[in-house]
């Protein structure tokens, strides 16, 4: 869904970070959105495939199309997708379409039907914010329930966990990236800082040669996606025509509309076991338009960062009222000057919201002085651990 918080990962599934050390992704979608990055083990187990779902059929047996998507768990891999993410129509389209492929491709194999492996690297592309992340990773399971895949893991790097400093630093970094990412996929995020045309003595060329081999001799036991912003994206893949030619599938990720951020909000909110008063429905309105307008917004990561703010205006509220007692639905209704405290209301504020490293306004010891609570401003370059729609 909505937003960056991975509530719903696949059973069995291992998001690693480079160090592959346990841990979750959590996020709220952002493109990570937030340097999360998830990880756990990557040793497990690869999972013992059904002899019923591999056996050869002769010429004149029939295959059951109904139990075959049953048991790859493809439907429900899908319609889980519909669940976490509004909206993306084209995208949902796309994977849908591609889980077909897979799914009669594998049936041909056990007819014998020559036919090659597809091709599955991919590329995708879109602001901060718009499920990329999300979306690789049901991509993986996907993969993995289908029989494309060993593992049903996911490993999201960026430039600074493949590329070295010194000479003799790249290859090491990326070969160990590249050994816990074997039997899953390999996402890289900002895919494009790989490659900095700009700087003579940079090691990322290293890096794109190196995974230029994978992607070519690993195919079979690697899927590769790169990630970024679509005009970033060309100009990488204009200056690496071999990686271009890799990639089998480019998926653009459109922005979300007012409507479908809404909706993200009130998804994420009635995860949260929240809800919005109506006339906190008709605030939060006006803010995603308003928001939209500004420098950096993330989509469904700043509509995630829009209602903490909002919870914490919502949990001040409640403790500053001097009520005795509180109700269930006290404590659950957001209320609209929960939202409406924002600064993005402010007549007078300026067209972009500054930012420090932490995501806090540059001006919020000012702002918390007025009354007005300061709202988190994204980097927009930064996307590594979106969850769902981030």
């Amino acid at each position: 869904m909505a937003g960056d918080d991975e509530r719903s990962r696949p059973s069995g599934f291992a998001m690693i970070s480079p160090g592959g050390s346990p841990g979750g992704i959590m996020s709220g979608g952002s493109d990570k959105g937030q340097s999360d990055k998830g990880q756990s083990d990557s040793d497990e187990p690869d999972e013992a495939t059904d002899d019923s779902q591999t056996r050869e059929l002769g010429d004149d047996e029939l295959v059951d199309l109904v139990n075959e998507r049953t048991e790859s768990d493809v439907d429900e891999i899908l319609s889980r997708l519909d669940r976490e993410l509004v909206g993306l129509v084209p995208i949902k389209t796309r994977i849908r379409e591609i889980a077909s492929l897979l799914l009669i491709d594998r049936l041909r194999r056990r007819y014998q039907l020559g036919s090659s492996r597809p091709s599955l690297h991919m590329c995708f592309t879109g602001s901060p914010g718009t499920g990329k992340t999300t979306v690789a990773l049901r991509m993986a399971e996907l993969l993995h329930k289908l029989g494309y895949l060993r593992r049903n893991t996911l490993v999201s790097v960026t430039r600074d966990d493949l590329v070295g400093q010194y000479i003799g630093h790249t290859a090491p970094k990326t070969r160990e990236v590249l050994k816990r990412a074997m039997g899953g996929v390999l996402f890289i995020d900002e895919a494009y800082y790989l490659y900095r045309v700009e700087n003579e003595r940079d090691y990322g060329q290293e890096t794109i040669e190196m995974l230029l081999q994978v992607m070519e001799n690993e195919r079979d036991d690697l899927v590769v996606i790169l990630a970024g912003y679509k005009d970033r994206m060309d100009t990488f893949f204009q200056s690496n025509p071999g990686m271009s030619s890799r990639i089998a599938h480019h998926l653009d990720f459109p922005n979300y509309s007012a409507e479908e951020l809404l909706a993200i909000g009130r998804l994420m909110l009635e995860e949260q076991d929240y809800t919005l008063a109506p006339d906190a429905e008709t605030a939060l309105a006006e803010y995603l338009q308003r928001r939209m307008a500004q420098p950096r917004f993330s989509n469904a990561r700043s509509v995630r960062n829009a209602l903490e703010r909002a919870r914490l205006r919502h949990a001040d509220r409640l403790v500053s009222s001097g009520a005795k007692q509180l109700s269930k639905e006290d404590l659950m209704r957001i209320e609209a000057e929960d939202i409406l405290r924002s600064r993005v209301f402010d007549d007078d504020s300026p067209t972009e919201i500054p930012y420090e490293a932490d995501g806090e306004s540059d001006s919020a010891e000012s702002d918390e002085a007025n009354g007005k609570a300061s709202d988190d401003s994204e980097p927009a370059l930064s996307e590594q651990a979106e969850t769902k729609n981030a």
